[in-house]
């Protein structure tokens, strides 16, 4: 098939782009290179089947293709704050082009939304039919409230137009090619840790987050795509719950570092618990996470090691 990756540059997109094409697809890349880098897909320029587009969602194009993975948006708030109101029109624009594309070639489309969607959730673990806790108001929203409307755009055109659709809700995910500077924990800890800096804790570190490795996500996401007749939304995150305290040590131990632990204020409208309940996404799907965080943990501070060498 041929398939269209929106933010097929980015940390996700381009772990996706080098499965569909293992999976033998042809895969259309479409990024524009704000917060997705050439580095991530830089080794899948020479072959045959993959075409890389720059190009922004928030305006429209036109492509020819059967499947459209719209994960195009700032993922971090270091990012999606830096520009709040590119961020939902990203999200909002940027699912209706998609759209467009879908409901005229008939493509099937898949959203990536996201955990953020529960917002400071008063409901723990969380499923798909809890409705959140967001801010609508706040430093935050910008990136809560785009990927709400961005599902609320799916379920329209599906039930409008039937465009075929999916939703899926991603929950922290870690692995090689994050970003440096996405502000992120799990890049943040093991760049100060492997630079022997002081380990930076927001709050007490008693808030809880879930991480899941990334090739798991793909899976995850790839199954849901050609899963027949289910829209989701669909929850695809590690249920393995840690606080931010006990992963900051766990960080310090695997990376063998010296790096003390210093703590910050919180920042404004941080959830104090995240973690998924699966149970949709192994009924539906046959899908869990495979891989042990201490495992992802060991390749991703590998990846940092060499992108610190290397700079």
């Amino acid at each position: 098939m041929r398939v269209l990756v929106t933010g097929g540059a980015g940390f996700i997109g381009s772990h996706l782009c080098e499965r569909l094409l293992k999976e033998g697809h042809e895969v259309i890349c479409l990024d524009n290179f704000f917060t997705g880098s050439k580095r991530n897909i830089a080794h899948l320029l020479d072959h045959n089947d993959f075409e890389l587009v720059r190009h922004d969602v928030t305006e429209p194009i036109l492509l020819e293709v059967d499947r459209i993975y719209n994960l195009a948006c700032p993922a971090s708030p270091i990012h999606y704050q830096y520009n709040p109101v590119k961020t939902i029109k990203t999200s909002v624009m940027g699912a209706i082009n998609m759209l467009g594309i879908a409901k005229r070639v008939r493509a099937r489309i898949l959203q990536a939304s996201t955990s953020e969607v529960y917002g400071d959730p008063q409901v723990h673990p969380q499923t798909e039919a809890y409705w959140g806790n967001v801010n609508t108001l706040g430093i935050r929203s910008c990136y809560d409230e785009g990927k709400r409307v961005a599902e609320t755009l799916m379920m329209d055109y599906h039930r409008q137009n039937h465009v075929d659709i999916r939703i899926i809700r991603i929950f922290n995910t870690y692995g090689p090619k994050m970003a440096e500077n996405d502000g992120r924990v799990v890049s943040n800890f093991i760049l100060q840790a492997l630079r022997g800096e002081d380990i930076t804790v927001y709050g007490e570190g008693a808030q809880t987050r879930s991480f899941c490795y990334v090739s798991d996500l793909v899976e995850g996401m790839m199954r849901m795509m050609e899963t027949p007749g289910f829209t989701g939304p669909v929850n695809l995150g590690n249920p393995a719950e840690t606080t931010i305290l006990e992963f900051a040590k766990k960080i310090i131990a695997l990376t063998g570092s010296s790096s003390r632990i210093v703590y910050r204020p919180l920042p404004a409208d941080d959830p104090k618990q995240r973690q998924p309940d699966i149970s949709l996404a192994k009924q539906m799907l046959g899908w869990e996470p495979t891989v042990c965080v201490d495992d992802g943990l060991k390749q991703t501070i590998d990846y940092f090691r060499s992108v610190l060498t290397t700079a």
